[in-house]
């Protein structure tokens, strides 16, 4: 995804002169190479973006962009630091090689997803990202080093000012960077006033003058985090300080209320948007707080030094690596434990009734006589939520990467490529399970639909996928029978305004972690026993160490046919093709040598599937096998290196060796 402002459009054989906020979705890894201030020009499918979206509309991508213009020299400059704390950061084992420059200048082109997955669970997620933390860390660190230099009061804030414009050019000029310089800054005015009671008037003036210079704000989830988290920071945080201190070290009071003030401030919203309560939020930020100073601070040295001596930027990288470690260590621990997210209802009546539950809540805090209803009812809602945890896991699973959907008698894989972002094979046989599935992952952008036949199970649920999400396009096999499904797919993805590209033999594509090549059909088949399930596409991922085959609804002739061309079909998991049915090529399933096979299967079908035989056949081998129809969802994750299988019903394990 990469963010431009559009000034000319041409379509129709008509100009368009504008000034309007987009968001590109393309593969081309060359859009990762371009630096704000480039004026560049590209061809695509415009829509219109999702509703509370902050730009005005959405373009699919056809292709590299053409630069017709260099960036300016401060931006190159900075683009020369963000690429230097890359390297700097190179020798560093992987977690914390991704993670440093996250919390240094948002950069997450290399975390980890278990990594990132685990910030989300235990609520650390502000961390990846250029937020107000950072531009705290960067005006604390220039205010104490003014401090020791003896620079007057009413300067000092002005030094700060001046850094931290440049940290917003270091860490590029996005909207959520410039609303966190802005909160930066009414914390200056306050300062420099030297009256606390500025801070309240100086926030409310930032929103208005905000709302009013772009008014989508109003509508925009991190803006509205932003101005939470301030006042909290405002508002609630001086006093629980002062009252906490009186029984605690000042520096743990004073680390215990600031995450607990934003929390709180902010935990509506974050309901209200990611239909969980991350319970351990704040112990987890407040374990944090010791080690982000120090990451975020060798960060930015190591950036600067990177460009003129690497080594040096190397030997600081590595200063950098143990807070980094820490907070690593933090997550994984976190998201680890029973109850460290818990289910909540989304949208309005979520954010209401947590509103409601910290209004009741808070004035109990001050009241020596609830003081032990308050523990007593604290403790029997850990039990129960840890009760509930270990009955029924935590959906998603940390570290996720591929899910087969329970969908019935029929085929819904789920490839993540990106938060909140996946790619999906096959839709299933009725819209509401697939969408059950995907909204339960959080995907609200589909780069691409590839329907590997045109058979019902597969695609009758696309209207699931498409309805109140960014799809880029949807890709079919090279065979458009049945007839009556290929209309509807293209009447589907015509009044959506996504458009259908037919796949082809050997189409490779890369997107975040995930590889992918078509190796089958060669050919559309003719006059076996079933045309549409022998022409079915037949696609080969790796993600990290992992290699996953997906193979439709392939009976023994297109089975015997790819060993025939002498395709490599080994993989460390196998999509069991047509549903584990006893039309199977036992050399195939030999040749394939999976660890573990997904069957998508739905309970109590008439067809007999899965065959008997079929699973006989795979356990005789060492595979082991997970079907949908009795685990529910099956996520695949990376954990410590190791594949993981999770049912969602509560089966799950280590994939064998």
């Amino acid at each position: 995804m990469a963010r431009v402002r559009v000034e000319t459009v041409r379509t129709g054989g008509r100009t368009f002169r504008l000034r309007a906020p987009v968001v590109v979705l393309s593969s081309e890894p060359s859009w990762l190479e371009l630096l704000p201030s480039q004026r560049i020009r590209t061809e695509g499918r415009l829509r219109p973006p999702e509703r509370g979206d902050d730009v005005a509309a959405v373009l699919s991508g056809r292709g590299p962009p053409v630069v017709l213009s260099g960036p300016s020299g401060v931006q190159r400059a900075a683009g020369q630091l963000r690429a230097g704390l890359r390297r700097a950061v190179d020798p560093l084992p992987a977690g914390e090689r991704g993670l440093l420059p996250g919390l240094v200048v948002g950069d997450t082109s290399r975390l980890d997803p278990s990594v990132r997955e685990d910030f989300r669970t235990v609520g650390l997620t502000h961390l990846t990202a250029v937020s107000g933390t950072n531009v705290a860390i960067v005006v604390g660190a220039v205010l104490l080093l003014c401090r020791r230099l003896r620079v007057g009061l009413r300067i000092s804030p002005v030094v700060a000012a001046v850094a931290l414009a440049g940290f917003v050019v270091l860490a590029r000029p996005s909207p959520s960077v410039l609303r966190a310089a802005v909160m930066g800054l009414v914390a200056l005015v306050a300062l420099s006033s030297g009256n606390r009671k500025a801070a309240m008037p100086a926030l409310a003036t930032a929103v208005l003058v905000l709302v009013l210079a772009d008014p989508d704000l109003a509508a925009t989830p991190g803006f509205a985090l932003s101005v939470l988290a301030t006042g909290g920071l405002l508002v609630l945080a001086p006093a629980w300080r002062e009252r906490w201190s009186r029984h605690l070290p000042r520096w743990l009071a004073d680390a215990l209320a600031v995450p607990a003030a934003a929390q709180v401030a902010c935990g509506p919203v974050v309901v209200a948007i990611s239909s969980s309560l991350g319970l351990l939020s704040v112990p987890a930020n407040l374990l944090a707080v010791p080690a982000v100073a120090p990451a975020t601070v060798t960060g930015v040295v190591a950036a600067l030094l990177a460009p003129v001596w690497l080594p040096a930027a190397h030997a600081v990288a590595w200063v950098g690596w143990l807070p980094t470690a820490w907070l690593v260590l933090v997550a994984r621990t976190g998201a680890g434990l029973p109850g460290a997210s818990v289910p909540w209802p989304n949208g309005m009546r979520g954010a209401l009734l947590l509103a409601g539950f910290t209004v009741l809540l808070l004035p109990a805090l001050r009241r020596r006589r609830l003081r032990l209803a308050r523990l007593a009812g604290s403790t029997g809602a850990a039990v129960v939520t840890a009760g509930l945890s270990m009955a029924a896991p935590a959906w998603p699973p940390t570290g996720w990467f591929l899910v087969a959907c329970d969908v019935g008698q029929g085929d819904a894989v789920v490839l993540r490529v990106g938060e909140g972002s996946a790619v999906v094979i096959d839709a299933g046989p009725e819209p509401r399970a697939v969408d059950r599935c995907l909204d339960d992952l959080g995907v609200r952008q589909v780069p691409l639909v590839l329907l590997t036949h045109l058979h019902a199970d597969h695609t009758d649920g696309l209207p699931g996928v498409l309805q109140g999400r960014t799809v880029g396009e949807v890709e079919i096999g090279p065979l458009d029978d049945p007839e009556e499904q290929h209309d509807d797919v293209l009447g589907q993805a015509r009044d959506a305004e996504v458009p259908v590209q037919r796949a082809a033999l050997g189409e490779a594509r890369t997107v975040g972690p995930l590889h992918l090549s078509v190796i089958a059909p060669g050919r559309a088949y003719r006059g076996t026993s079933s045309d549409p399930n022998n022409s079915s596409l037949v696609v080969r991922l790796r993600v990290g160490p992992t290699t996953v085959l997906l193979t439709g609804d392939v009976e023994p002739e297109a089975q015997r046919d790819l060993l025939r061309r002498g395709i490599d079909v080994q993989a460390d998991v196998l999509k069991v093709p047509h549903h584990g049915s006893a039309s199977q090529e036992p050399a195939f399933l030999d040749a394939v040598g999976a660890s573990v096979a997904l069957t998508s299967v739905g309970a109590g079908n008439t067809y007999g599937h899965p065959s008997r035989n079929t699973l006989d056949r795979l356990l005789a081998t060492g595979t082991r096998s997970f079907r949908t129809d009795l685990d529910g969802d099956i996520a695949l994750a990376h954990r410590d290196g190791q594949l993981v299988v999770i049912g969602r019903r509560g089966a799950g394990s280590a994939a064998p060796r």
